[in-house]
């Protein structure tokens, strides 16, 4: 073999840095993104037009996180390599609720395949599911000592089963670490999956099955383009028929140009399949590229929001502006239980 002369090591140190830039960035054939920026965070928005977006009213208002608390429940999850709704969506509440140790877990990735207007999750192609996943929010929720847990998703419509066998993996793996804790799983709508996807979920047997439906019917085809509202309603009534013990939950956003009555019919439809639990909260808007807000619902439109879905037959109902759905998950969670159990007549 012949030595190589006095300047191959050059060439081979100048293809080595070549690759280099090569391989940070581009992996596996995409360019990688930086998640921070909004233009790479939501490419499929970075020609629309801006949206105003106006000043929060004082009852929007939070205080940025500070405490001890927040850094603990940050610190837990980043070691564990662990994504959150509570940061990707850009929760107001996250201060609020980190420093109790409380964390919206979010699985499979944080991408997502869909491209909902009002939604701050980066979208785009995600990455190959991580099978040791399931294990470490496991380990996580054991670490945080959580009571109540709320593990939810990006949309997956790249899988087949919509990442429902990677959910059921996730609940068992939580119950065999932390028996004594409640799970609550906000899903997918699984549009484009066969039936047994969801079938995979409710056989994994969480103590409540969330999905929101967003918004009302008239105002899908602009807030939640690539999904279908009575597929979503159909969905939690489905949940109801596979277990019909499971509590069921779901949710929808107001200010988003939608009227009361078209409210109230939500209210109706979520009723007619025999859905436990509502939650309303105000919509913000994470960037100028999102869907406007038409405006700022009023606490006392909240409080008759709540007032007008208890008479209709809801176990528990969260209606504020800075309602979210996993926001007190764990305290709604003993509240509803309790009101079942009382008009079941066992209290």
């Amino acid at each position: 073999m012949a030595h190589p002369g006095p300047w191959a090591g050059g060439v081979a140190l100048r293809a080595k840095s070549a690759y280099l830039r090569v391989s940070h960035a581009v992996r596996g054939g995409i360019p990688l993104r930086d998640l921070k920026l909004p233009e790479q965070r939501h490419p499929e928005k970075a020609h629309r037009p801006d949206n105003a977006q106006p000043k929060k009213p004082s009852w929007i208002r939070v205080k940025a996180p500070t405490s001890e608390g927040y850094r603990q429940t940050r610190d837990i999850l980043k070691s564990n390599k662990l994504v959150t709704v509570c940061e990707e969506a850009g929760c107001p509440n996250v201060g609020e609720c980190w420093s109790q140790g409380h964390a919206t877990m979010m699985i499979m990735g944080e991408i997502c395949t869909r491209g909902c207007t009002f939604c701050n999750v980066a979208t785009g192609k995600p990455q190959a599911l991580d099978a040791f996943e399931p294990g470490r929010v496991a380990h996580a929720v054991q670490k945080l000592g959580l009571n109540h847990v709320v593990v939810t998703s990006v949309d997956r419509d790249d899988l087949e089963d919509g990442g429902a066998e990677h959910f059921a993996q996730t609940i068992r793996a939580i119950r065999h670490r932390s028996p004594g804790t409640t799970i609550e799983v906000l899903t997918p709508d699984f549009l484009k999956c066969p039936p047994s996807a969801l079938e995979k979920v409710v056989e994994a047997r969480p103590d409540v099955f969330n999905h929101n439906l967003e918004t009302v019917p008239a105002l899908y085809h602009e807030v939640r383009p690539g999904a279908r509202y009575f597929h979503s309603l159909r969905l939690l009534q489905r949940v109801k028929e596979l277990d019909p013990s499971m509590f069921t939950k779901s949710g929808i956003m107001v200010g988003l140009g939608e009227e009361r009555q078209q409210v109230l019919q939500v209210m109706d439809d979520m009723r007619s399949a025999d859905i436990d639990f509502l939650t309303v909260g105000q919509y913000l808007q994470p960037t100028p590229k999102h869907h406007g807000i038409a405006r700022f619902i009023t606490p006392e439109e909240f409080a008759a929001y709540e007032k007008a879905a208890l008479n209709k037959g809801f176990l528990m109902v969260s209606a504020t502006p800075l309602t979210r759905s996993s926001y007190h998950a764990g305290d709604d969670f003993q509240r509803m239980r309790a009101a079942r159990e009382a008009r079941l007549g066992r209290v």
